[in-house]
């Protein structure tokens, strides 16, 4: 195949690669209802059948409905659903696997692109990078479920304290979390007003408690979801119990910040140690392949592939030393 030829292949991959990811994005957006709306539904509960009225308005609803139809009873389906929702991502599992599907090709075609020399190098390249592309919407998901989990967990303690005020001034629990989800900073608010919202289509505070606690998959929102669920059972004076659950919730993140700080720099040295020799490769390529070329061939092919199983342990070693569990 003649350059010329393969540099309109990858051309046309592009334009198509590209349309995906920005289909899947304006999807996500479309889907998204606005807090006026949200408002007007949550009146009459019927949440489910506006958002399906939008998703008719959509011209393009049809491929993700397929797709979502396909996997609807497939494991990791949930596992996919799961995740956008710990992440708060108003996506569903038809249109995130449209996007993975279209960060896939990106990948494919940029590995193409770079390893453009030979056919062979550039069909192994884009491989690479389409399995990593493939990953990157995944990695997405996690760290944004991650960060929204620690300024949940940062909110816990203060979230806990106005809880027993509340129960002590009087109110009852749904009253508490209503307070809550009116007073509270993103993302507290969110979820309690989440919980209001399904206890007042009439599901019950501990279900609702519960499908908050598989939203936030927490240990000290476990906490107080199982005193809040005991003290439903046999009784007892919650406002109390809060307060001691809550100054432990602080005490915990305090240490939590303390030893964050201390390991910091030995998070950023594996990273640096782990990114170097990659990013090195990739320069050196860039400036000079049939330099770097020659180490691809037998034998010598073997040194980049130990150096990078040996980069990957090293930098798994090098986080399990610094995650110290409080």
């Amino acid at each position: 195949m003649s350059p010329q030829m393969l540099s309109v292949i990858i051309a046309i991959l592009v334009f198509a690669g590209v349309m995906l990811v920005v289909y899947g994005i304006q999807s996500a957006r479309a889907k998204a209802a606005t807090p006026e709306m949200e408002n007007r539904l949550e009146r009459f509960g019927h949440i489910t059948e506006g958002a399906t009225a939008s998703a008719k308005q959509r011209p393009a609803a049809a491929v993700t409905d397929r797709i979502e139809s396909a996997v609807k009873n497939k494991g990791f389906a949930e596992t996919v659903q799961t995740a956008l929702a710990r992440a708060d991502l108003r996506m569903s599992v038809g249109e995130f696997l449209l996007v993975r599907a279209g960060a896939a090709i990106v990948g494919f075609l940029l590995g193409m692109f770079v390893g453009r020399s030979s056919l062979a190098i550039a069909i192994i390249f884009g491989l690479i990078l389409g399995v990593l592309g493939s990953f990157i919407p995944m990695f997405y998901l996690s760290l944004r479920a991650k960060r929204r989990k620690k300024a949940f967990v940062n909110q816990l303690g203060d979230t806990i304290g106005l809880m027993a005020n509340s129960l002590r001034a009087g109110y009852s629990l749904l009253q508490t979390m209503e307070l809550v989800s009116r007073e509270s900073a993103a993302p507290m608010c969110d979820e309690f007003r989440r919980v209001v919202r399904e206890v007042g289509l009439g599901i019950t505070p501990q279900h609702a408690l519960n499908n908050l606690l598989r939203r936030i998959p927490s240990e000290d929102l476990d906490l107080m979801v199982s005193a809040i669920n005991i003290q439903h059972e046999i009784g007892g004076n919650l406002g109390q119990i809060l307060d001691v659950i809550g100054e432990t919730i602080r005490e915990r993140v305090r240490i939590q910040g303390e030893i964050s700080v201390l390991t910091s720099q030995q998070q950023l040295s594996g990273n640096v140690i782990a990114a170097l020799p990659v990013a090195l490769g990739i320069g050196l390529y860039l400036l000079n392949p049939g330099y770097m070329m020659q180490v691809f061939v037998w034998p010598w092919v073997c040194l980049p592939i130990g150096s990078s199983i040996l980069l990957v342990i090293g930098w798994f070693v090098m986080r399990k030393i610094v995650a110290i569990e409080v």
